[in-house]
């Protein structure tokens, strides 16, 4: 039984990992949930309880054994050390540390043997990089990836409550023909952009540079070649990737959905007589990453493209986290 507490509470990857916290009967005697200034004093329910929202302090974390930290790296490139400090184990799920060769970058289902390593810090990965790994995992362990070209269609969720408040309150406005001023410097609603992210002197925008860096370290295998393309989309929940993917080993479609059908975590989800494969919506509130529309490239050989669909606030983000917590 463990003492734990979420840094972050009242996000939307907050309020996941406390429902899930709940759901899967995770093993605890005491839950504390901390969040900004503007939210002390409120309450969230947990298993019959409405616990109150916390102020963070110094001294907080040495009655914690296990943190989880979701309120975006700023929060915790302040706090994370002040909690190891104190002695209290820290998953987390923002950036900050993502790319620390100390600290280990964990899928459960692909590499959960790095936890081993862990000093009181484990990081969760991108979400959508989480999402373009767990159905290409099982080929890269029987065939060895050695290129891989991803495009994301990465959802509103992914930029938190603002920017779906926002998708929404457009579409409404652009629907009833009302004039709507958006805080982008562009339309959201029926509409697209590549990912805001800081623009690099590479001209790869930080997400896209994420996905390659954190693809290699969970893999671990710094030979693989990866560039993406990230895009938001106006989807509230739920991100979309594409895949090309170069492999070392010649390969059958026959043994491409064997090895899927018999991955932890991912769910074949296809009816090719129909035309149809997995959408956003389909994955909405699915722990699962649905994948399809496995087929060889013409072009060159020992080459895959497939789609994968997942729920960004999940498996992408608090799910993980949880199966982390689990697994320590």
């Amino acid at each position: 039984m463990k003492r734990i507490a979420i840094v972050g509470a009242t996000g939307a990857v907050g309020q996941e990992i406390i429902r899930l916290l709940e759901l899967r009967h995770f093993p605890l005697k005491e839950l504390r949930l901390f969040a900004s200034a503007r939210s002390v004093g409120k309450t969230i329910s947990f298993r019959g309880e409405s616990l109150p929202i916390e102020n963070l302090q110094d001294d907080v974390f040495s009655t914690i054994d296990l943190a989880f930290f979701c309120a975006g790296s700023f929060i915790s490139k302040q706090w994370v050390q002040i909690a190891r400090d104190k002695g209290c184990v820290v998953i987390d799920s923002s950036s900050a540390f993502r790319s620390d060769p100390t600290v280990p970058l964990v899928i459960p289902e692909i590499n959960e043997g790095a936890l081993a390593q862990h000093k009181g810090l484990i990081s969760s990965p991108n979400c959508a990089a989480t999402i373009l790994l767990m159905p290409l995992f099982p080929l890269h362990r029987q065939f060895q990836a050695k290129r891989i070209v991803t495009s994301t269609y990465q959802a509103a969720s992914g930029a938190g409550a603002r920017l779906v408040d926002e998708l929404q309150k457009e579409t409404y406005a652009y629907l009833e023909k009302k004039p709507y001023s958006p805080f982008l410097p562009f339309p959201y609603a029926f509409n697209l952009y590549t990912h805001n992210s800081p623009l690099t002197e590479s001209g790869y925008v930080e997400e896209e540079l994420k996905m390659a860096d954190e693809t290699r370290k969970i893999l671990g295998d710094e030979t693989i070649r990866l560039t993406a393309t990230c895009v938001r989309v106006p989807v509230l929940r739920a991100h979309s990737v594409s895949a090309n993917v170069e492999f070392a080993k010649s390969f059958t479609l026959e043994e491409v959905y064997e090895a899927i059908q018999k991955a932890d975590g991912v769910k074949l989800f296809e009816d090719r007589a129909a035309n149809r494969f997995a959408t956003p919506v389909d994955a909405t509130g699915q722990n699962e990453i649905f994948c399809g529309r496995f087929r060889l490239d013409k072009t060159q050989p020992n080459t895959l493209e497939f789609w994968a669909v997942g729920d960004q606030l999940l498996k992408g983000a608090a799910l993980n986290a949880v199966q982390i917590g689990e697994r320590l």
